[in-house]
């Protein structure tokens, strides 16, 4: 059947009625029709699918309308790689930003049905781990509301990274299964489905002009099958895609070696192409997880790239045009690959030259570096490209030849600068370097904070920079004030729209009119009531799950984060046993009660990241159950941190604790939502806690400990810090009852060697700030104890935070890297 012509200038649906009766008949219908259940017998999971299927449909006229208007008017698109999307639950997301929140809520009463209850039965989406995954899915969001038009494309993961579980006090990894029972939002694409390729060799071709050309012949090939998600932004005004990979086998089953009698291996095939996309970040540990994860970024960045070409060959015929209609943002190095593979595309496939297959190729790649740590800058062995990924390899050896003759002709780069910008690293095996493939393949790198970018510059891409000095800029995250202000915290929504007024709600930037209001008195008062109201419920929470229970009025002093060094959750806890120690030893003072909460998941294999959770979870068991301290500490660790278990924190934390080392986060978003939902940062000047400073002022914030000129400059020294240790008694009392076993009596040795390392080398600067670090929490005890002084620094920390909102972000990068317009506050 030949495909008819599609009538992009076909009338809009009308919108249908918000009204809550009708919105009731939806879901009655969905429930009966699309379910199939009588609402007499319907579980709480029938409710959930079909109020999702109801609130999707009134998605689904705006989605399929934008992707009209920009066909109609051919508008530049922007596609977003990224291995991770953590985008969390939908419903709660989806029914705000198409303002049915109450008419749904109202709704679903009329049939003795609690919204509330169904918000928090959706699964999480697995399909991230940490800041990276957040940011994406706040961009993604942001874009849908400044009407850009886009895609986000990632892999759909079928147990995302793990479901954590603690044993013991040790984290225990679980399979996600947020798929076990469907996805209602996801819609399967099967005409959207391509073949990727691994392995075999590259045939020269003899053509008939005489040339040869290459062409890459894989010895195995799966299907990448498209799944999509339709990402509403605020008011509904644009829709955009969430496009998320499942890689599948060509064949299910191989149906003779089944019938031979071998059952099992008849799904080797199967088991094998399915295994691309059941987890994020399998351990890279052994050379079949380091084969695996490069399977992995490989395949989604194919799949991503040969979807791309189609749409805009589909539309505009000529790849000529690429870099006008398309811009792709790198996110990470995850997706690097995409430069090779882009060129691969172009040349061998579409029969491009050189020379005008790598200036469209950097015309359209453009990539966001997030790290300056040198084992999240990606590199792969030379010979495991070499098997893998041939026809790329030479590519790869093709574009660095190019570039290291630029660097020695025109720039007149020594040896060492020439080694430094090559894409290969011959230092202990040749590598190739995927963070230098994706800057020489782009015609912008940009940092993620104004410090990250200043470094990255100085640093990892010191030569690259002076080579390619135009191509750096910053622009500093950002985190939508959608779900992390409006939805997670609708008490404080509520209490400041009554106070200014609701435009805040579309234009952020008049959040700042709530400076005025930081000295009120009343105001003072109801702003404190909606965060002990926010803190009852999370007490709630940490009594319901660890069985410890805190009191609202304490302080909840909160680090939540994946668990790393150099984030020093360690710090924190080492800091928690030394004011133990005083509470035991002087329990004359006025101490400030507090609660101390910790959640985040450690990598698989970082034996020190589980060391630090067991270590946190040892001294909660102590504290918690010593009578002396009468109820002024406690210490919680909450498993499983996930988007949201963030959205129940966030609002009720009143410290923020964002104290990694001087000079190693990139930015950090956790710093914008906390210090947005009215609570105070102690904190180093890292990442965007220095930007914060700026616009909030530091008169608002605690901020303590070396700076990242001041860590380097010692790290050069390779000094330790037991000379730091010894200089201070409260760091060296805490350090010895750690490593003598006063917090692990079943096992003494257990952290010995993890406080060793903070005397022998401490290169994240634990011992050396601790002093500091200690004297600013005495610092926040005493704002404490002035309830005014502190509730005007919490207002103007929210009043302050509209920089930071992820729509002034992307409008940046739209204006000054994609050339896309965007829609103005």
């Amino acid at each position: 059947m030949s495909q008819q012509p599609i009538d992009f200038d076909a009338p809009t649906p009308q919108p249908r009625s918000f009204t809550a009766e009708v919105i009731q008949a939806e879901i009655l219908e969905r429930l009966t029709y699309s379910v199939g259940k009588d609402p007499l017998v319907a579980r709480p999971h029938d409710w959930l699918k079909a109020t999702i299927l109801a609130v999707r449909a009134r998605i689904i006229d705006r989605w399929m309308e934008s992707s009209r208007e920009t066909w109609r008017t051919s508008h530049k698109r922007v596609y977003y790689l990224s291995l991770e999307f953590l985008i969390g639950r939908l419903l709660r997301d989806a029914m705000s930003n198409i303002g049915i929140m109450e008419p749904v809520r109202t709704a679903l009463g009329n049939l003795n049905v609690d919204l509330g209850g169904l918000v928090d039965l959706e699964p999480d989406a697995a399909l991230g781990n940490g800041g990276l995954g957040r940011l994406a899915a706040c961009f993604l969001e942001s874009m849908s509301t400044v009407d850009i038009p886009a895609y986000g494309y990632g892999i759909r993961y079928v147990h995302g990274l793990f479901r954590q579980e603690l044993s013991e006090g040790w984290q225990v990894e679980l399979p996600e299964e947020w798929l076990a029972h469907g996805n209602p939002w996801e819609f399967e694409r099967r005409e959207s489905a391509y073949e990727i390729g691994f392995g075999g060799h590259v045939e020269p071709i003899a053509e008939p002009d005489g040339s040869t050309r290459l062409e890459w012949r894989p010895s195995e090939h799966v299907l990448a099958v498209a799944f999509d998600t339709p990402i509403v932004g605020w008011r509904g005004k644009r829709v955009n895609t969430l496009r998320l990979w499942s890689a599948q086998p060509i064949d299910p089953i191989l149906l003779d070696r089944f019938n031979s009698g071998d059952h099992i291996g008849a799904l080797e095939e199967s088991a094998r192409a399915e295994a691309i996309t059941r987890v994020l970040y399998p351990a890279d540990t052994t050379p079949s997880g380091q084969e695996l994860r490069l399977r992995q970024e490989y395949f989604f960045s194919s799949a991503s790239l040969q979807d791309i070409v189609r749409r805009h060959l589909q539309q505009y015929g000529d790849l000529g045009s690429l870099a006008d209609k398309v811009a792709i943002q790198l996110n990470d190095t995850h997706p690097a690959i995409s430069v090779a593979e882009l060129m691969r595309i172009l040349i061998d496939i579409h029969g491009l030259k050189w020379a005008q297959a790598w200036k469209i190729t950097r015309a359209t790649f453009s990539y966001t570096n997030h790290t300056l740590l040198p084992e999240s800058l990606e590199t792969w062995p030379v010979a495991l490209l070499e098997r893998m990924l041939p026809r790329q390899m030479q590519i790869i050896y093709a574009i660095n030849a190019e570039v290291l003759t630029e660097a020695r002709q025109r720039a007149g780069f020594n040896d060492q600068q020439i080694a430094n910008v090559s894409l290969i690293d011959e230092h202990g095996g040749r590598r190739v370097r995927m963070g230098q493939l994706a800057f020489v393949g782009s015609h912008s790198i940009n940092g993620v904070s104004a410090l990250h970018t200043e470094l990255m510059r100085k640093t990892v891409f010191g030569d690259l920079s002076r080579l390619y000095p135009e191509r750096i800029n910053n622009k500093t995250n950002g985190v939508t004030p959608r779900r992390w202000l409006l939805q997670c915290n609708p008490g404080l929504t509520r209490l400041i729209t009554e106070r200014i007024g609701p435009a805040f709600q579309d234009n952020l930037d008049r959040l700042v009119d709530l400076d005025k209001h930081a000295d009120d008195p009343g105001f003072q008062e109801q702003f404190a009531a909606v965060k002990r109201a926010n803190k009852a419920r999370l007490a709630d929470l940490i009594r319901d799950r660890q069985g410890v229970v805190v009191s609202p009025d304490a302080l909840f002093d909160v680090q939540v984060k994946r668990i790393h060094e150099y984030k020093r959750q360690l710090l924190n806890v080492i800091e928690a046993v030394a004011l133990y120690s005083d509470i035991r030893f002087h329990p004359e003072k006025d101490w400030v009660p507090r609660v101390k909460v910790f959640a985040g998941k450690a990598a698989p294999g970082y034996w020190n990241a589980k060391l630090i959770i067991k270590l946190i979870n040892d001294v909660a068991k102590v504290i918690n159950n010593d009578p002396a301290v009468r109820g002024l500490l406690k210490v919680v660790f909450l498993p499983n941190y996930n988007v949201s278990l963030a959205e129940a924190i966030i609002p009720a934390a009143d410290l923020s604790e964002q104290i990694s080392t001087a000079g190693m986060e990139a930015s950090g978003t956790g710093n914008m939502k906390f210090a947005m939902n009215g609570a105070l940062t102690i904190g180093t000047l890292d990442g965007a806690n220095v930007e914060m400073v700026e616009r909030v002022g530091r008169d608002n914030m605690i901020i303590f400990g070396l700076t990242a000129k001041e860590v380097t400059q010692r790290q050069a020294r390779n000094e330790t810090g037991r000379a730091a240790v010894e200089a201070s008694p409260a760091l060296k009392g805490a350090l010895e009852s750690i490593a003598s076993g006063v917090f692990s009596p079943d096992d003494p040795n257990r952290y010995r060697d993890l406080i060793g390392g903070l005397y022998d080398h401490d290169w994240f600067m634990v011992a050396r700030d601790f002093d500091a670090y200690a004297a600013a929490q005495r610092q926040v005890d005493a704002i404490w104890g002035n309830p005014r002084r502190w509730a005007a620094m919490a207002i103007r920390n929210t009043a302050h935070m509209s920089w930071f909102s992820s729509d002034r972000t992307i409008r940046q990068y739209a204006e000054e890297i994609w050339g896309v317009p965007a829609a103005s506050a």
